[in-house]
């Protein structure tokens, strides 16, 4: 008997027409195995409602074809459900798809739907919003939130944002509670990781896992200036969990205090939120189609990640020469410009 499949897809996720995909699905899709069906999304919130539907129907796969924001409203709707989900990663960051190692080629991708691997993995909810990447707050979320209000979307725009920013954030007092302690810290972000990565290879977690029961928290604490492009070649080289700057710890279930309401994010959407934030883990809630040639050892830079390392290795030089706070900042404003409008 054949498996039926939904595929929803979003029209204006990342940066690229989806006009193609449909071909491609008809072409490469192995129809002696599955049914399928494709539906577009109209609106926000349009990928929830159609998954619903397609749960109640008994449906056996729904694939978001989409990015993050995407995956975010198709798995939420699946958790605890027999219906499984799948990915063909067409976003700007594609971070649960890149964890997953799922080819960023949307022929691999369907080749992978057709043999239909599917495992029971972790989910996280942060304040009853469910996340299945990353959730946070502090950097991160201010970021998220920028990124949403610039109506730009791209790696360019994120990296533009996040140094621009970065030199004006002030660091946050925060009181966390987990496993029967409660500690306070001054950081720069604290991430929540169900999976390694934000997205285009920017590892903030790079030993999470979503099949061990636990998230993986990071307490990214202050830093001055001339220490941030090494935090960022860190994070693009998976090795940020070595930074001085890091400190982390794995947990099923935390809570966070702040002074003031403010933003959090969950897999890169941004939400104001009362001061207190409460985040779990779910041990093997929802089904996701995986893939079972994926190798670590095999995965190569992308073009995001090569530009962010020379980059930030530019800035490293400007570091070196350049001792006075006032005259660095200018320098790393020339670099950017000369960068970001190549």
């Amino acid at each position: 008997m054949k498996k039926q499949i939904l595929f929803i897809m979003n029209p204006i996720s990342g940066t690229t027409s989806k006009s193609g995909v449909p071909n491609l699905i008809d072409k490469y899709l192995d129809k002696e195995r599955f049914d399928y069906e494709i539906k577009s999304t109209d609106y926000a919130g349009h990928g929830v409602e159609l998954t619903k539907e397609a749960v109640a129907c008994a449906i056996d796969i729904v694939v978001a074809v989409g990015g993050d924001g995407t995956v975010n409203e198709v798995a939420r709707s699946l958790v605890h459900t027999k219906t499984a989900l799948g990915i063909l990663p067409c976003g700007s960051g594609n971070g649960l798809a890149r964890h997953l190692m799922l080819p960023m080629n949307l022929r691999r991708s369907i080749e992978v739907i057709n043999l239909c691997e599917i495992h029971d993995l972790d989910y996280g909810v942060i304040n009853d919003h469910p996340f299945f990447c990353t959730c946070g707050m502090g950097f991160d979320a201010d970021i998220s939130q920028k990124f949403a209000e610039s109506g730009k979307r791209g790696p360019i725009t994120y990296v533009q944002k996040v140094l621009e920013e970065g030199l004006r954030y002030k660091p946050k007092a925060y009181e966390i509670e987990f496993d029967g302690d409660t500690t306070r810290y001054r950081a720069f972000l604290i991430s929540c990781a169900n999976a390694s990565q934000y997205g285009n290879n920017a590892y903030i977690a790079p030993q999470a896992s979503m099949s061990d029961g636990m998230m993986d928290v990071i307490i990214m604490e202050p830093f001055d200036l001339l220490e941030a492009p090494q935090i960022a070649i860190d994070m693009f080289n998976k090795t940020l969990d070595r930074s001085s700057k890091i400190k982390s710890f794995k947990t099923k279930h935390l809570k966070i205090h702040r002074a003031a309401p403010g933003v959090i994010h969950f897999d890169g959407d941004p939400v104001m939120t009362v001061a207190d934030v409460d985040v779990r883990l779910f041990e093997k809630g929802f089904k996701v189609v995986v893939n079972p040639g994926a190798n670590k050892d095999l995965r190569k830079p992308n073009m995001f990640q090569s530009a962010a390392a020379e980059l930030f290795n530019e800035i490293n030089v400007v570091k070196d020469d350049i001792s006075k706070q006032g005259r660095h900042v200018l320098a790393l404003s020339k670099i950017l410009h000369r960068k970001l409008n190549l």
